[in-house]
């Protein structure tokens, strides 16, 4: 009796460390798998300009 209790037991905990090893797969196929294609080459960079704003630079007053 002790023997098929031990053995569902050992069964049970195979099962539940499969599952797990299987959700921890499929969350590291979408945590890190593409989620959008790919373009063919590589993007075209464009010119960026930095303007700053007009007027003087106003500083926050300690009150």
């Amino acid at each position: 009796m002790a023997g098929d209790a031990s053995s569902g037991a050992v069964r049970e905990l195979l099962l539940v460390f499969a599952l797990a090893g299987a959700g921890l797969l499929l969350a590291m196929v979408a945590a890190f798998g593409p989620w959008h294609p790919a373009s063919a080459g590589p993007g075209r960079a464009g010119l960026v300009e930095l303007h700053s704003p007009p007027g003087p630079i106003s500083r926050p007053t300690a009150g």
